[in-house]
């Protein structure tokens, strides 16, 4: 079945249970094959995610703009 449209929590989770319905059912998500229960978990809820239109990580740090250390640098730097 197609993954539905929409921004919303309520269409995200559906998407991401139909996923890992269609997982279950054939061992595949798309053509990759992962290895474990989680890993397809993760990989579902990052396509999910995208059919919405938003980033996983944004979605996973509730905002828009985060800091990292740089590896050559000792500064934060912000990403988008």
């Amino acid at each position: 079945m197609p993954l539905k449209k929409g921004r919303s929590k309520k269409v995200i989770s559906r998407n991401v249970s139909e996923i890992m319905s269609s997982f279950g059912n054939t061992g595949k998500i798309g053509s990759s094959k992962p290895k474990t229960q989680k890993k397809a978990q993760k990989q579902a809820a990052a396509i999910a995610l995208t059919k919405a239109g938003k980033s996983p990580v944004k979605a996973k740090t509730g905002g828009a703009v985060r800091s990292v250390l740089k590896r050559d640098a000792k500064r934060r730097t912000k990403i988008y």
